[in-house]
């Protein structure tokens, strides 16, 4: 196994997959292009199923240590197939990708979520993988809700291209010591949030009610509190046609949740990607903070079971939860791979019962492979288990963000990330932010629909 840490950084068919990711979560020869130039127009090979593959991991850094063991078993079971493992952090991994379509040097196989799946697949960048998975040992072992939701974030076209290795889900995660020393109820409403918030902060001792997401990955937290507050249960109005983002009810709730900075939050919070905030909240004496399902390990290794717990997020004021859709995350094959049979290799040993579910167990995530999904260690991890629960006693709406659009990823970190950034800093109103993201989405949702009628 040869590993290369590049970077090292802790991160119609739209309704069916709103259904279809909400019942996920109530229950992942010779180098690419032979010399590593793969580019987006190659159509690569098939290559003799031996020799080097080289992998790109999408959370390179988090996922390092797991993804080691992983690779590691696969070579032990298949000693004539080497993976040339390439970390990159969450946050730079579409620029990166990116930037090999153009350029070259694609890898064989790599990590392919939703949030970016159509961006790639629209640049012909992945294999369909619908054979594939038909003659393989996994068909009929995967998460149906899973692969359907993958099918719907490709694009429109039906292909799969991305097997499903994991899913994931908001979680709330609080103190419990700070919060039974200062007298608070569990932060189960928003009320009680925003109450506790304001109780746990004394700024002049370093202590903080929470701490907010300002930098990379920024405005998919923005969203989950925003449709938490307002209750609004679709992305589209009913026409569906124009997004509901901008809505007067999510505009109260940005404001609401913004004015948090600096007055219960850490002002290093502006610049925080999830790993800095992760950190900061395990190191320090902050009473709450909203990530998933994927950070729990860290907080157990940091605090001990004993001093906080992950809960679902708050419920509104009309006494329902709404939430946000996490993407699903994949392994998806390069068109431009000049070994494509050594990297499905890899795929689907990945993804097979004892792989998936060892990789999930590190990660706090569900597995994809049902097998793995009824292993004992589900049960034991207290997050997981209520965030299936809270999305099966019908409590909870999943708001299906447009994964299908080609744009999504783009729109949502890239050209407004730094716009919510003056949000928080008084800069830019919320309305503002929240309309010109609006003005984007329609845009993008109108070229979506004229391409596929």
């Amino acid at each position: 196994m040869k590993i290369s840490n590049r970077t090292s950084s802790r991160g119609g068919r739209r309704a069916s997959a709103a259904v279809a990711l909400g019942a996920v979560l109530a229950l992942t020869a010779t180098a690419c292009g032979d010399d590593g130039s793969g580019a987006g127009g190659d159509k690569g090979a098939d290559g003799s199923g031996k020799g080097k593959i080289v992998f790109w991991d999408n959370n390179g850094g988090v996922r390092t240590e797991i993804w080691k063991e992983v690779i590691a078993d696969f070579e032990k079971a298949n000693p004539d197939i080497e993976v040339d493992y390439v970390g990159i952090a969450s946050t730079e991994y579409q620029s990166k990708v990116d930037t090999a379509l153009r350029g070259g040097g694609l890898p064989d196989v790599g990590g392919v979520g939703a949030a970016m799946l159509a961006g790639f697949a629209a640049q012909g960048a992945l294999e369909p993988l619908d054979d594939r998975l038909g003659k393989s040992s996994l068909n009929g072992k995967l998460n149906k809700d899973m692969v359907e939701s993958l099918k719907a974030a490709g694009g429109g076209d039906d292909k799969l291209y991305s097997i499903p290795t994991s899913a994931n889900n908001g979680v709330l995660y609080y103190r419990t010591d700070l919060f039974k020393k200062a007298g608070l109820q569990e932060p189960t409403t928003w009320d009680r949030f925003y109450a506790a918030a304001k109780k746990l902060t004394n700024a002049g001792k370093n202590e903080f009610g929470y701490t907010i997401r300002g930098g990379a990955g920024s405005i998919a937290q923005a969203l989950d509190a925003m449709y938490g507050q307002s209750g609004i249960t679709s992305f589209w109005d009913s026409s569906g046609d124009k997004t509901t983002v901008n809505d007067p009810k999510n505009v109260a709730a940005l404001e609401k949740y913004a004015a948090l900075y600096k007055k219960v939050t850490p002002a290093a919070d502006l610049n925080n990607d999830f790993t800095k905030m992760v950190a900061q909240w395990d190191s320090g004496t902050i009473g709450m903070l909203n990530h998933n399902l994927g950070s729990y390990q860290d907080h157990v290794k940091a605090l001990g079971v004993e001093k906080f717990r992950g809960i679902p997020q708050p419920i509104g004021a009309g006494g329902k939860r709404v939430q946000v859709s996490n993407p699903v995350d994949g392994l998806g094959l390069f068109k431009s791979g000049k070994n494509k049979d050594a990297a499905w290799k890899f795929i689907e040993f990945a993804t097979s019962r004892a792989e998936n579910s060892k990789f999930n167990e590190a990660a706090g995530q569900v597995p994809s492979n049902t097998d793995a999904a009824k292993d004992a260690w589900i049960s034991k991890a207290e997050p997981t288990k209520l965030a299936a629960d809270a999305l099966s006693d019908g409590s909870t709406t999943i708001v299906q963000l447009p994964y299908y659009l080609p744009d999504w990823n783009t729109i949502s970190k890239a050209d407004n990330e730094p716009n919510f950034q003056k949000v928080l800093l008084g800069k830019m109103s919320a309305k503002e932010f929240l309309d010109t993201m609006a003005e984007q989405l329609n845009a993008a949702q109108e070229e979506w629909n004229q391409q596929n009628g």
